[in-house]
């Protein structure tokens, strides 16, 4: 089984859409402004303060949630080998038959009607000299 990369742990960029960094949600305008130690402290809690329950919440139900959706997959997957494929397959096949049958048809009897009325308007008397 192959390891996980550790240091990028988002290479498709999956959750690129929850980056939420300080600036993203406070922000003071020059008219109000709060202390300088105060803008940084925030910025210190704020930063702690996700990191630590993020990680405080992966690590209580990463390992669950992270078997849910291993669950869930394996049974997509199983689900897909074992009826979707098949059954497409099956469809498949009976629509080629379907298929086959239906262009017979159009050949045989569409076919030469069209030629024959495409003679037909094709050769108009009042053309002719």
């Amino acid at each position: 089984m192959e390891e996980p990369d550790l240091l990028n742990r988002d290479p498709q960029e999956l959750n690129s859409h929850v980056k939420v960094a300080f600036e993203d949600v406070l922000g003071e305008p020059e008219s109000a402004r709060s202390i300088d130690c105060i803008w940084i402290n925030s910025y210190k809690c704020f930063t702690c303060g996700k990191n630590c329950m993020y990680k405080f919440l992966s690590t209580i139900c990463g390992i669950c949630i992270a078997l849910d959706w291993g669950c869930e997959f394996a049974f997509v997957a199983f689900c897909h080998v074992w009826c979707c494929t098949p059954g497409m397959r099956c469809y498949s096949l009976n629509l080629d038959i379907l298929q086959k049958c239906w262009g017979t048809c159009l050949n045989c009897f569409l076919f030469p009607l069209c030629e024959a009325c495409s003679v037909c308007f094709s050769k108009t008397p009042f053309m002719s000299k």
